[in-house]
């Protein structure tokens, strides 16, 4: 299964061994056992977040046989999608930066040989003028025009192009926006039906979704400019207009041909029909290699064997003889040959850089590079001892941040991403990939092990866990998540038992459901921790936390709202004893002011008065320390609430 996520939202999806792919400038997701999905134009990933879920919809299976890919052409935005997308913990995402109208070709290696990677579905989810959102989004009404769909038109276009090209054979692409304005929708899917010749036909999808509401595509329109002139065809738009208004956004003329890209399969969702935004979507088909790619594959076995008669040629033949064009499976063996040329240097050593500046202009930050551990790197086997890792433990998808000094953090992605990265380092501008497993503890290596377990791996690496796993009651998941670091004889007896003759370190604490129990929480919970001396805690981040409080039915914002209400009368009360104590020193100051009137000449006050200005500083120095005090007091009194 794949998926993939780019700057222009496309995706895709396909079953036994297909590809999904999901184009839009933020996401790229492969995945090879069911789907293969695509998402070009992915932040700030909430599609991309449903991509991830779809691909771990089976959440026994720790690898998924697939992978996201999550593009985007803002730098920035990437960065938006990698804090959404770890939510999720999956080692099957990765976020790279490029713009999805010229997304460049990626390669697998399968045995040996170099492939390109195609996908069995795209979301094509493009920038659109989004008059589809006017209900929730204020400024469209302040900023819309129409002038904003003429502007978007060639880039959606460009954007679908790219979808397609990358598109499998029987594979599907989804294109969609949240406009309702045909020159963003039906323009563009009739144009890329047109250039398709064939390649390409919409699915009738309409009894996918029982109990939609929906409108069919339209097949006639009109285009208007800013200034309000409407254009029925190409040939009425004056010469001075033609820069902005292109053929493409006009309806198809002929009828038949019009009839036959069936613009009435695509979908339009309007918003008073169910309470929800306005939407457009189509499902594209790819029946065949786009007729451009066809001339290409051509055109290049042409050159090389021009290239190997005229080498004869100057060995001494007599005549060059232009070979024609070879077999269908000729020319895919010559276009992968083609295909094989890059450094293999850094795949030896594992280490998967950004792309060079020279061949790919580069934005935003530089990322560090992507290493991966080698077979007999000495860090591994004191982990694999100490945690008693299951042989099939996948090492070789071990990855850091960093090629000298410690390595601080240890990342796992799925074999199929290791194949992307390793083969494609010099192609793309990879931000964020994997998840992390293990970061470096300075007190672990006294017990044995210097890596402690990181909670947002744990749910990857628990199946090849053998050894340090403690079974809690519901009772002790409580404990461990409302208490920061509390005593072992705060837990049930039972857990005391697995505890007793365990070594202190790292420690994973399984929770299962008890299905006696059907008011209790019923699905299983695994918390990575730390076993201490006399106590055992949780690494668990706050957000998860009060997810899991949540799920067991604890009242988390109560108790919460209760410690902030404290916190507040503290400061309150600080403030007031503030207030007082100026106004005493003010009253103070005044007295000695007019004391002084009285015995001193004008000239001897003013010397005095500035005498007298500082000793309430003085004061105010002296009364500091006190109020220190009575703040650490109450950081202490609120300390023991928590407790």
């Amino acid at each position: 299964m794949y998926f993939f996520t780019p700057l222009s939202d496309i995706s895709f999806a396909s079953r036994s061994g297909s590809v999904d792919i999901a184009l839009a400038d933020e996401y790229m997701l492969r995945t090879r056992v069911t789907h293969l999905r695509n998402n070009m134009c992915a932040a700030p990933g909430s599609k991309t977040a449903q991509l991830i879920e779809m691909l771990h919809a089976d959440m026994n299976v720790p690898f998924p046989e697939g992978f996201v890919i999550a593009n985007d052409i803002d730098n920035k935005r990437c960065y938006l999608l990698v804090h959404q997308a770890k939510r999720l913990n999956s080692p099957c995402i990765m976020v790279v930066n490029h713009d999805a109208s010229s997304i460049p070709t990626l390669q697998i290696d399968n045995s040996g040989r170099k492939e390109v990677l195609f996908y069995d579905r795209i979301l094509c989810d493009v920038p659109c003028s989004g008059d589809g959102t006017m209900r929730k989004n204020i400024d469209v009404w302040k900023k819309w025009t129409t002038q904003n769909s003429l502007q978007l038109h060639g880039l959606q276009l460009r954007i679908a192009t790219r979808g397609v090209e990358q598109l499998a054979e029987g594979g599907r692409m989804v294109y969609s926006t949240c406009s309702l304005n045909p020159v963003e929708n039906e323009a563009v899917i009739a144009s890329l039906l047109e250039k398709s010749e064939g390649a390409l036909e919409l699915a009738d999808v309409s009894s996918e979704l029982p109990g939609l509401k929906w409108m069919p595509g339209i097949t006639q329109w009109k285009v208007m400019l800013k200034d309000g002139q409407w254009f029925e065809a190409w040939k009425d738009v004056p010469s001075n207009r033609q820069t902005q208004i292109r053929p493409t956004m006009f309806p198809i003329k002929d009828e038949e041909k019009q009839k036959a890209m069936n613009l009435e399969r695509c979908i339009r969702i309007l918003p008073h029909h169910q309470n929800t935004g306005g939407f457009f979507v189509a499902v594209l088909i790819k029946k065949s290699p786009m007729p451009w790619n066809k001339r290409q594959s051509k055109l290049s076995q042409r050159t090389a064997d021009i290239s190997v008669s005229a080498a004869a040629a100057e060995d001494g033949a007599v005549e060059i003889v232009e070979e024609p064009p070879a077999a269908e499976d000729e020319e895919t063996k010559e276009s992968q040959h083609l295909l094989t040329v890059e450094s293999e240097q850094s795949k030896k050593d594992g280490v998967c850089g950004p792309p060079p500046s020279k061949k790919m202009k580069l934005f935003g930050f530089k990322e560090d590079p992507f290493v991966f551990l080698s077979e007999d790197d000495p860090l591994f086997p004191p982990i694999q001892k100490f945690y008693a890792l299951d042989p099939s433990f996948p090492k070789m998808n071990l990855l850091t941040r960093t090629q000298e000094g410690k390595k601080r953090q240890l990342y796992m992605v799925s074999k199929e991403l290791r194949n992307v990265l390793l083969n494609n380092s010099e192609r793309m501008k990879v931000i964020n990939t994997g998840i992390k497993v293990w970061s470096r503890n300075s007190d672990g290596e006294q017990f044995g092990c210097a890596f402690r377990l990181a909670q947002e791996g744990i749910y990857t690496l628990y199946p090849f866990i053998n050894a340090r796993i403690i079974n809690v009651c519901i009772e002790d998941v409580k404990v461990l998540l409302t208490q920061e670091n509390p005593f072992l004889s705060k837990f049930s007896s039972e857990t005391h038992k697995w505890v007793k003759d365990l070594a202190m370190g790292s420690i994973v604490l399984k929770y299962e459901p008890d299905p006696s129990k059907p008011d209790t929480l019923q699905c299983p919970v695994v918390l990575c921790g730390w076993h201490g001396k006399t106590s055992l805690r949780a690494f668990v981040p706050k957000n998860e936390r009060l997810h899991y409080l949540r799920m067991m039915g604890v009242e988390v914002f109560k108790a919460k709202r209760k410690e902030e209400d404290f916190e507040s009368k503290t400061e309150e009360g600080d403030q007031d004893n503030t207030k007082h104590m100026e106004e005493e020193m003010d009253m103070e100051h005044n007295e000695l002011a007019t004391k002084m009137e009285a015995e001193v000449d004008e000239e001897p006050i003013h010397e005095l008065m500035e005498s007298s200005v500082i000793e309430p500083e003085n004061k105010m120095e002296n009364v500091q320390p006190s109020s220190e005090n009575a703040e650490n007091r109450d950081i202490a009194d609120l300390s023991s609430v928590k407790a």
